[in-house]
């Protein structure tokens, strides 16, 4: 027998517990689906400088005050790997690796991650000066030098965003000119903080085994190889929606991400989407948590909508 809720969030990081919160908070029964730790990329953060009320935080201190919060009004926490959301009208079916799970609505908060370069280094260093956002741990490197992989819009706009708090930047890219848009390319290449290294490669990160002291590079016209010292690297080569439990439900876009409007609605009625899932421009702990918000009280109108059209038809 599949276990019966009100709501289903799939994911624990802030959007979906913030979701949680305000949806168990307004007595529906809800469950919190995740396949690892609640907390989400938090846990990855050591310290976490621009969230409001914390002038410093860490990332697993954070999330686990976020959790406990989020469980506070009765939601519980479902360990499971989510495989598949059937769409049965008013019910959906959540299917996971161990379990089903029915609901009224569906909060879809399973985030995105970052592409890899997949190369010796770059897990072990990462919290230790390998970084995939410049908002969340720029500050980490003021006055040093850094390294951005990538040429597309992410990586010209980190690099200039970056470029107003560390000693200089310089941008690897493995063609001969950027990808990014023309009015990003010429802030950048304006700007004596920031230089570029063509058609280049990264093949290793180093380091001292606490910290990045470097990165092995070579250039894929002359295959020549080199070292770049560097305090700090970050990597945008691209990031990947986590939908593909979704793809039979039509909401996801070409590329993978889940379209909304500003209610959090997806293209089906009951299932909404928040965070880092989300066709968006910025991915931010602030952000999923105002999305979060937004969709718990959308799921309270429609589950409360809804049983108000199940009483008129029982009463005829």
């Amino acid at each position: 027998m599949a276990k019966k809720y009100d709501v289903v969030v799939i994911g624990a990081g802030p959007g979906g517990m913030t979701a949680a919160l305000y949806a168990s908070r307004a007595n529906l029964s809800v469950a919190m689906v995740d396949r690892g730790i609640y907390g989400g990329q938090m846990n990855n953060t050591a310290a976490i400088e621009n969230y409001p009320g914390f002038k410093s935080i860490m990332g697993p201190d954070l999330s686990q005050q976020m959790y406990d919060s989020s469980v506070n009004f009765g939601a519980e926490y479902v360990y499971g790997s989510v495989e598949s959301i059937e769409d049965k009208g008013t019910i959906k079916v959540v299917k996971t690796d161990s379990d089903e799970l029915e609901a009224k609505v569906v909060i879809i908060a399973t985030g995105s991650e970052y592409k890899k370069l997949g190369i010796s280094g770059e897990q072990e260093y990462g919290g230790k000066g390998v970084s995939y956002c410049a908002v969340c741990d720029g500050a980490f490197f003021r006055n040093k030098d850094v390294v951005v992989v990538g040429g597309g819009d992410s990586a010209i706009e980190e690099a200039s965003y970056l470029a107003g708090i560390v000693n200089h930047v310089t941008v690897i890219h493995r063609r001969d000119q950027l990808r990014a848009q023309k009015v990003l390319q010429d802030r950048a290449f304006a700007n004596d903080k920031i230089d570029f290294v063509w058609n280049t490669n990264v093949t290793d990160v180093i380091g001292d085994g606490t910290k990045v002291t470097g990165v092995k590079v070579v250039n894929n016209q002359t295959n020549e190889t080199s070292e770049i010292a560097t305090s700090g690297v970050f990597i945008y080569v691209g990031l990947l929606p986590m939908t593909e439990p979704f793809a039979g439900l039509n909401i996801t876009n070409d590329d993978g991400w889940i379209e909304t409007n500003d209610k959090m609605e997806t293209a089906v009625a009951g299932i909404y989407a928040i965070g880092d899932v989300r066709e968006k421009d910025l991915r931010q702990i602030t952000t999923a948590v105002g999305e979060g918000g937004i969709a718990g009280q959308q799921a309270f109108k429609y589950v409360e909508a809804h049983s108000e059209a199940d009483k008129s038809e029982v009463s005829r």
